[in-house]
């Protein structure tokens, strides 16, 4: 009786569960929640001019506990194994467990940077920006080479720099070896770097229009556009993925057709021979009679 009554329940909550998950699939369900997160980074700005505004707390308070019940949804929809089988669900769930843990925290600071953080669930929000991260993560392996090459570089740099060029301009540009870094750092981004850097130093040593040409044509050109290489590279390979999975699928269902086809062709030439043999002792029958 009891093992009877526990699958009626069952039963009756596959419907409600069914329910849920195409509420969570909705087409209009996805844009309405991109929607109360932007509606949350407005309310963030607002707060940094109207600081203990009442309403903006108000309007707080009813985001995270929107959050909260989008969260909730999802998880009956899917369930627990098909929601936390995403990634992107459980930094979901980690920020707005967050938000609700530290939301009466008396660290101001902390709240400020669990509110914040809420806008980043804008990035699996959107399918562009998440494909954006995902490709950035799968590319940080290419690029620890990089990193390692860009380091070995800036370190060569830094040292010819103080050995040459430490009397030549205050302390903050090539006194220490951190220093230099820095100013390596200010050189390859171009922020004024030939007014406040290059100049000055070339006036005093001529040559040194070698070093900076040679750095920035190694470390800005060279480096940063072998790290764009690479993030690109990963960004299309998804879409090279699909369109390799898409042809497999393609070729899996053309194959399949095609031995369906066989097989129909083999049956009606099955059916015409049965026939033929069958029509063969009508003909010697009306020979012989």
């Amino acid at each position: 009786m009891e093992l009877k009554n526990k699958e009626e329940l069952s039963q009756q909550s596959r419907p409600f569960r069914t329910m849920i998950k195409q509420l969570v699939e909705h087409k209009y369900f996805q844009p309405i929640v991109i929607a109360i997160i932007l509606l949350n980074g407005l309310v963030i700005v607002a707060e940094s001019y109207l600081t203990g505004n009442g309403l903006l707390l108000f309007l707080d308070q009813i985001i995270v506990w929107v959050f909260v019940l989008e969260l909730v949804l999802k998880i009956i929809g899917l369930g627990f194994k098909g929601y936390f089988s995403q990634r992107w669900n459980i930094f979901d769930f980690t920020i707005v467990v967050a938000s609700l843990a530290f939301y009466n925290t008396p660290f101001v600071s902390v709240l400020r940077l669990i509110r914040v953080l809420r806008l980043i669930r804008m990035i699996p929000a959107i399918p562009a920006l998440r494909k954006i991260i995902d490709s950035l993560m799968k590319s940080i392996p290419a690029l620890t080479g990089i990193l390692g090459l860009s380091i070995l570089i800036f370190s060569i740099y830094a040292i010819i720099g103080t050995t040459f060029f430490r009397d030549v301009l205050p302390y903050e540009f090539f006194g220490s070896f951190h220093t230099a870094l820095f100013t390596l750092m200010q050189v390859v981004t171009f922020e004024s770097w030939a007014s406040q850097v290059a100049r000055p130093v070339i006036n005093e040593i001529p040559w040194a229009w070698v070093y900076f040409v040679s750095f920035i044509i190694i470390g800005a050109l060279v480096i940063l556009n072998l790290v764009v290489a690479v993030i690109l590279s990963y960004l299309g390979q998804e879409d090279e993925v699909n369109r390799e999975e898409q042809m497999d699928r393609l070729y899996k269902e053309n194959r399949e057709l095609k031995h369906d086809i066989e097989e129909i062709k083999q049956i009606l030439l099955n059916q015409q021979n049965n026939r033929g043999m069958d029509g063969a002792p009508r003909d010697e029958e009306k020979h012989s009679s």
